[in-house]
């Protein structure tokens, strides 16, 4: 929908950019204070009033996993001529298969990533040379048709909101951190250049061939084979780490221990909603994802830096049923970002951020909390 330079770069270099710093700035309170976004949560919505994030963080999740054992259906059905009927089934086994590893946790999720991240890496740039070399280079690139282009906002709003659920969780990952510093860091490494490459991967070989599918393209290639297993291994490494992220969301939600019944009972969830044609509707979802999920950021970073000084009390340390300034702030900077996305009035992510942050910082001072609880 955009010409590639300098319009499209530019829209992938500053959605990723604003991804990028988001996490990892919470990237940065994860690794100085050990905590996940959930656990944060505790301090700037309450005890009570963070189950809502638990929901909502989770529920995001749960709709993304659902999305990839339904596209995993898809690809059986356009590349190995497998009938429709059967899909139940080939999300059956996906959704269980893909959790596997989250439900042994953290190890085995590392070991994956070690195997494939180098190989997708790889094959990514094997595709993207061979593009090059098919579309006549830059310039062939440059005199591609540009079709009905997205307003600039809502294209910045679907970089964002595809992975943005996941970058206010990777503070499960960072908190793991040697220091702020190097969660910081790390962090916006993994959104700003990780995602900013495979997204602009993606965009380059529909650019050339005309289609977003990258198995499709890479069976265009020649590559079918080497699109097949990078196709497997991005879907296994982004499935395992959405179903733990719920996992982590679902226990603190319940306050038990018990995360694998989670990482179960979410796959469970997943499938039926995979089951209910979720797939169909992922541009409405990553919308809706880059609206509501960045202001619960904005605020955990007010309540950190503004509040509290750069010092979260001890996690021990009773917290209020309800912060209230908090709770508002979260409903009035999600309206805010709702209604500039329908106006068309800035970049939305980012509306809801600063609103958030503005907010909660008046309200919180201004406004009393409940009881302890």
């Amino acid at each position: 929908s955009f010409q590639f330079w300098p319009d499209l770069v530019g829209l992938i270099l500053i959605g990723n950019l604003i991804l990028g710093l988001y996490a990892a700035l919470l990237g940065f309170i994860a690794g100085k204070t050990g905590l996940t976004t959930v656990l944060m949560a505790r301090f700037s919505f309450g005890n009570v009033g963070s189950r809502w994030v638990d929901f909502i963080l989770g529920f995001t999740q749960v709709g993304w996993y659902a999305w990839g054992s339904a596209l995993m259906a898809q690809l059986f059905n356009s590349l190995a001529g497998v009938p429709e009927s059967w899909n139940w089934l080939i999300i059956l086994f996906f959704t269980y298969f893909f959790c596997s590893t989250a439900y042994m946790g953290y190890k085995a999720m590392d070991w994956l990533s070690r195997i494939a991240v180098p190989a997708m890496v790889l094959l990514m740039v094997l595709s993207l040379s061979v593009a090059a070399g098919d579309v006549g280079g830059f310039a062939g690139l440059q005199a591609q048709a540009i079709a009905d282009p997205l307003p600039v906002s809502a294209a910045i709003t679907i970089i964002v909101g595809t992975f943005v659920s996941g970058g206010t969780q990777a503070t499960n990952w960072s908190r793991f951190a040697k220091s702020g510093k190097m969660g910081f860091i790390a962090t916006l490494i993994a959104f700003f250049l990780g995602n900013g490459f495979l997204i602009f991967s993606g965009a380059f070989c529909a650019k050339v061939y005309g289609e977003p599918d990258i198995v499709k393209v890479m069976a265009q290639q020649g590559l079918l084979v080497g699109g097949l297993v990078l196709f497997f291994l991005n879907m296994w490494t982004t499935q395992d780490n959405t179903i733990y992220a719920f996992s982590i969301a679902g226990s603190n939600m319940f306050r038990t221990g018990k995360r694998t019944l989670f990482v179960l009972g979410g796959a469970t969830l997943a499938l039926v909603l995979a089951w209910g044609g979720i797939y169909e509707m992922l541009v409405s979802y990553l919308i809706l994802l880059g609206t509501f999920i960045p202001p619960v950021g904005g605020i955990i970073m007010a309540d950190y830096w503004v509040n509290r000084r750069g010092h979260f009390p001890a996690l021990e340390e009773p917290q209020p049923a309800f912060n209230w300034a908090g709770m508002i702030a979260y409903v009035v900077s999600s309206a805010i970002a709702y209604g500039t996305s329908q106006a068309g009035w800035g970049i939305v992510p980012i509306n809801g951020i600063v609103a958030a942050l503005v907010i909660y910082v008046v309200l919180s001072k201004i406004l009393p909390t409940s009881a302890q609880a």
